[in-house]
């Protein structure tokens, strides 16, 4: 290829408006799918109403939701189209209503179930990020000479939303890939303790997962709820893994993993699943009722152990044992480190990182602001119930509640999780500065250490991350910008689709997957 032809390709590429395309494609994702799955996630907003007055019980049932365009209301009442350039004058939020589908429903499981009230009602206002598709400058599908009508630059990237008349950038941020089985040494006490980790991720819940063999060869599990760590014959067993040749074999059929698992059976508690669950209970909730302690017990495997592996449908049996798979995988992963049989992973290689951009951290923002909604609802509800007043959607759901939780985080860049600086006011120096700042990136780890191997420049990072534009002193190597021509690929949407694909392939032992029947 000739030095012409790398200038028309670049010229091309360059023409096609891809500079901030990936926060527009995320964006998009997140209005035209993610919003819907959260609230499907959520589903209904349950009451305390029939609780203690011997009423029926009260609860409120989640449609679909979906986005208007920017709007403005004006002082006589009236709404008319919003555009960028009067959102910056006006120092207005760019942002359009929100609807929802909401039912309240009287009744119970025994009681027949019927509709007190339903309608869609505005829940509250969405800022809008200029150039995606609920923007008015694409809905409306304005020529260059209508955009310079408007006050718009015609080559103005977007990919910034507008709050309280200032632009501001989400920063894409990096992360360890969630829900992928890691195995390092331990930073005490070096080669002698090998730990499996994972960050198992489950609609916005984020649960760290240890498997770690001591100095004395045996391998303990921690994960949240539990303090300390739990045996590891013990948990798996109270997954439903009971004999020992089944957990052995599990786990590895190589002759030496099967000498060190026997060693770690031999020290171990207890020998049946319901033995097990009893020893988690004691430990989870000491100097309680047996009672409770097995509820608490199966509580916290279901709830707080490796989420992600949850399937819609799946019976919790079978989610049971694939934890227990996946915690037998996660061992093998400690003693082939301890064999010399795999290289620690290097938690700097991009294979083992994944970037959040704009529509996933609307995501987090946008679930956080419905539970607050939520929780708004069932207090207004229980309210208009004990004045006896007529149980109306319309009169519980106030959407400056929502419209607040999303605008307050983007005007001061204090995002969900306890991470600041993730909205940050767009650099507008020259037009170059503007499109660095939309392709830059963050990593979590804090200014303050020294964090030499995160801040050196990996080998992976070729071709994907611009070797020279870091900033100089306490972000050196944490503030990163993408190489010039890259382009950010989306993660797969359809797991199902996927899964299937797999199962056709010959993959086998896919949870939620039956195995397609085989030519003779």
């Amino acid at each position: 290829m000739n030095t012409d032809d790398r200038r028309a390709i670049s010229r091309e590429y360059f023409s096609k408006e891809r500079l901030a395309e990936h926060h527009y494609r995320s964006f998009n994702a997140f209005l035209e799918r993610g919003m819907q799955d959260v609230v499907d996630e959520k589903e209904t907003i349950d009451t305390d109403i029939g609780d203690k007055e011997g009423q029926e019980p009260v609860f409120v049932e989640l449609g679909d939701v979906r986005v208007a365009t920017p709007r403005v209301r004006e002082a006589d009442g009236s709404e008319e189209l919003l555009f960028p350039q009067e959102a910056r004058l006006r120092n207005l939020t760019y942002a359009a209503p929100v609807f929802m589908e909401m039912a309240i429903v009287r009744g119970g499981e025994e009681e027949e179930e019927r509709v007190v009230d339903s309608a869609e009602t505005k829940i509250g206002r969405m800022p809008i990020m200029v150039g995606s598709e609920k923007c008015n400058l694409v809905a409306e599908n304005l020529t260059e000479e209508q955009l310079i009508d408007h006050g718009e630059d015609p080559a103005d990237p977007g990919g910034y939303f507008i709050v309280n008349g200032s632009e501001r950038v989400l920063m894409t941020s990096e992360d360890l890939a969630p829900n992928k089985i890691l195995a390092e040494y331990d930073e005490k006490y070096g080669d002698e303790v090998q730990v499996a980790k994972t960050f198992s991720q489950r609609r916005g819940y984020r649960a760290l997962v240890l498997v770690e063999r001591t100095r004395d060869g045996l391998l303990q599990v921690s994960f949240p709820s539990v303090s300390g760590s739990i045996n590891f014959v013990t948990l798996v067993r109270a997954l439903g893994l009971e004999s020992d040749e089944e957990i052995v074999h599990r786990v590895s059929e190589d002759p030496e993993i099967v000498k060190y698992m026997l060693e770690n059976l031999e020290a171990a508690e207890v020998q049946t699943t319901e033995g097990a669950i009893e020893a988690i209970g004691e430990r989870v909730a000491s100097g309680q009722g047996k009672n409770y302690q097995l509820k608490r017990a199966n509580y916290v495997i279901d709830r707080y152990l490796l989420p992600h592996l949850h399937e819609e449908g799946v019976e919790e049996e079978e989610v049971r044992i694939n934890k227990a798979f996946y915690l037998c995988r996660m061992a093998e992963a400690c003693f082939e480190l301890a064999l010399g049989r795999r290289e620690p992973d290097d938690k700097d290689h991009y294979a083992n990182k994944r970037l959040k951009v704009s529509g996933d951290l609307m995501k987090d923002l946008f679930r956080t602001a419905l539970n607050k909604l939520g929780r708004d609802v069932k207090y207004q509800l229980e309210r208009a119930n004990m004045r006896n007043r007529q149980l109306r959607v319309s009169t519980v759901v106030r959407s400056d509640v929502l419209t607040e939780r999303l605008e307050h985080p983007l005007a001061t860049g204090n995002w969900v999780g306890g991470r600041s600086g993730v909205s940050q006011l767009v650099d507008r120096t020259d037009f170059m500065g503007v499109l660095s700042h939309l392709r830059r990136l963050r990593s979590p780890l804090s200014r303050s250490q020294p964090h030499f191997e995160a801040r050196d420049l990996h080998a992976t990072q070729w071709g994907r991350i611009c070797p020279s534009e870091t900033p100089e002193g306490p972000n050196c190597g944490l503030v990163k910008n993408f190489a010039q021509a890259m382009e950010l690929s989306k993660h797969v949407e359809d797991e199902q689709r996927l899964k299937r694909e797999l199962a056709g392939m010959g993959v086998e032992g896919i949870p939620g997957i039956e195995q397609p029947p085989t030519a003779d």
